[in-house]
C-alpha cells in the first residue's frame, strides 16, 4: 500500500557525480533535497573510474574539450564552476592528489575519497539520500512534480518543487546505466538528440589485428575533423588506447580514420639516411628500428615489403612513409555502450537554460551531467561537466528557494 506523501523542495534522481553534487548545492540554506539512485551505493561510476583512483577533473579543461550540438552551451557553467574550483574542494578535505599525463588529476589513494567527499557535502546541508530506490510513475500536477517510488519492496510518494535528472546516459549498462533520462525528457515534451556511444574502443571484421593484439605505440589518429596524439592499443577486436577512445566520439560508422604511425619522427628522412649508411640492410628490418617488431613485421607482410634499402628509390621511400603516417583504416564499428566511457548526444541543449540547466519549457526541471547533449574528451573532462552543471542547478534551485 503507497505511503502517506512527504513533500520536498527538491527531488534528485541519480545519486553520482552530478546528482551529488547538485544536493550538496541545492540543499544549502535548509532545502529539503531527496537523493534516489536504484544502485546498492552512491557514486558507482565514481568509485570504478581512473584504475580505482578517478581522474576527477583536468588542468586544461576548457569548453573547446567537449562536444555538443551547441558550442556555447557549456561554457556558462564550466566558467562559474572550473576545475580550480573543484581542486579547493579536494584539497579542502584532505584528499591527495597528483597530476598524470595532458593535465589529468588522480587521487593519490582511492577514488572512494571523493565519493565520501561527496556524501559527506550533502550530508553537511543536509540532503537525503535514498538507495535501492527506483521510479515507478512520475508527473506533475499544478507547480509540483509528484514521484512514486519503491524502497526495499514498499512503495512511497513524494512531491518536489524542483525535479533534477541526473540519471546518467546509456554507457556501461553493468552499472546500471539506462537511457532513463531521455524518457523523461520525452514525457515533458523535450527533445533529445541522436546518441552513440563515445570513447570506446573500435572493432574490425575477422580478427583483423587479434595477431597484434597488446602492441602498443604513441600515435596521431584523427576522425570527424579532430584528431589526437596518444597511445594506441592493438586488442584481439580492434583498435583502443587513448588515442582511440578520443577519435572514437568524432567517429561516424562507415568513415575511415586516419593514423600517423610515426607522430614524432620524420621517416623519410631516417629511411633515406639509413639508405645511404647501411644500403644492404633489409627494408623490413629497417621498419623494425622504427615500429614495434610485431607491428613491422605484419605491415612488411600485409604490404608486401621486400628488398634492401639500397634497392628502395626515393619514390618509393616516400610512398612507404605516406602509409606510416598517414594509414587509412574503416572500422566496422565499435564496442558500443558496453564499454562507451560515455554516451555522445542527449537531452537536447536549445531546451535548457546555460546558467541553471532548467527547463525552457517545463518550470522546476533540471538536466545534468551526462544526460545533457556535452560530452568531454577523455581525461577527467566529463566528471569536471557533471560537478560544474550540478553545481549551476544546485545554485538556482537554492536562490529560488521562497
Amino acid at each position: 500500500m503507497e505511503q502517506r506523501h512527504v513533500e520536498y523542495d527538491t527531488l534528485i534522481l541519480g545519486a553520482g557525480a552530478a546528482g551529488m553534487m547538485c544536493a550538496a548545492h541545492a540543499a544549502q540554506g535548509g532545502g529539503r533535497v531527496l537523493v534516489i539512485d536504484h544502485a546498492k551505493a552512491a557514486g558507482e561510476k565514481i568509485r570504478i573510474s581512473g584504475g580505482g583512483r578517478c581522474n576527477f577533473t583536468n588542468m586544461h579543461c576548457a569548453p573547446e574539450n567537449f562536444i555538443s550540438q551547441n558550442k556555447h552551451f557549456h561554457k556558462s557553467a564550466l566558467s562559474r564552476y572550473s576545475q580550480w574550483d573543484f581542486l579547493d574542494l579536494v584539497q579542502n578535505h584532505g584528499i591527495a592528489w597528483h597530476e598524470k599525463t595532458l593535465g589529468q588529476l588522480f587521487c593519490d589513494e582511492s577514488a572512494k575519497q571523493i565519493v565520501a567527499m561527496l556524501l559527506d557535502e550533502m550530508a553537511r546541508a543536509g540532503a537525503q539520500l535514498s538507495l535501492l530506490t527506483s521510479v515507478v510513475d512520475l508527473t506533475r500536477r499544478g507547480e509540483r512534480f509528484h514521484a512514486s517510488l519503491e524502497v526495499a519492496g514498499k512503495r512511497k510518494s513524494v512531491t518536489a518543487r524542483h525535479l533534477v535528472v541526473a540519471t546518467g546516459a546509456k554507457s556501461i549498462p553493468k552499472m546500471g546505466a539506462t537511457g532513463f533520462a531521455y524518457q523523461i525528457a520525452a514525457q515533458f515534451g523535450m527533445a533529445v538528440t541522436p546518441t552513440r556511444a563515445g570513447l570506446v574502443p573500435f572493432t574490425f571484421p575477422e580478427g583483423r589485428f587479434a595477431p597484434l593484439a597488446g602492441v602498443a605505440l604513441p600515435v596521431r589518429a584523427a576522425a570527424g575533423g579532430a584528431s589526437f596524439e596518444e597511445n594506441m592499443l592493438f586488442t584481439h577486436r580492434g583498435l583502443s588506447g587513448p588515442a582511440m577512445l578520443q577519435i572514437s566520439s568524432y567517429w561516424r560508422e562507415g568513415e575511415e580514420i586516419a593514423i600517423n604511425l610515426l607522430p614524432a619522427a620524420d621517416p623519410f628522412e631516417m629511411l633515406r639516411a639509413r639508405r645511404q649508411e647501411q644500403g644492404r640492410k633489409n627494408l623490413s628490418t629497417e621498419l623494425a628500428r622504427l615500429l614495434p617488431a610485431k607491428l613491422a613485421d605484419d605491415l612488411s607482410k600485409s604490404w608486401g615489403l621486400a628488398g634492401n634499402l639500397a634497392d628502395q628509390s626515393d619514390a618509393m621511400l616516400r610512398a612507404l612513409c605516406e602509409r606510416l603516417t598517414n594509414l587509412r583504416l574503416t572500422p566496422s564499428g565499435t564496442e558500443g555502450y558496453r564499454t562507451a566511457e560515455v554516451t555522445v548526444g542527449g537531452v537536447d541543449t536549445d531546451g535548457l537554460s546555460s546558467s541553471t540547466m532548467m527547463s525552457k519549457t517545463v518550470q522546476g526541471l533540471y538536466f545534468i551531467g551526462e544526460s545533457v547533449d556535452v560530452t568531454g574528451w577523455l581525461g577527467g573532462y566529463n566528471f569536471q561537466w557533471a560537478w560544474s552543471s550540478g553545481v549551476a542547478a544546485g545554485k538556482d534551485i537554492a536562490a529560488r528557494r521562497p
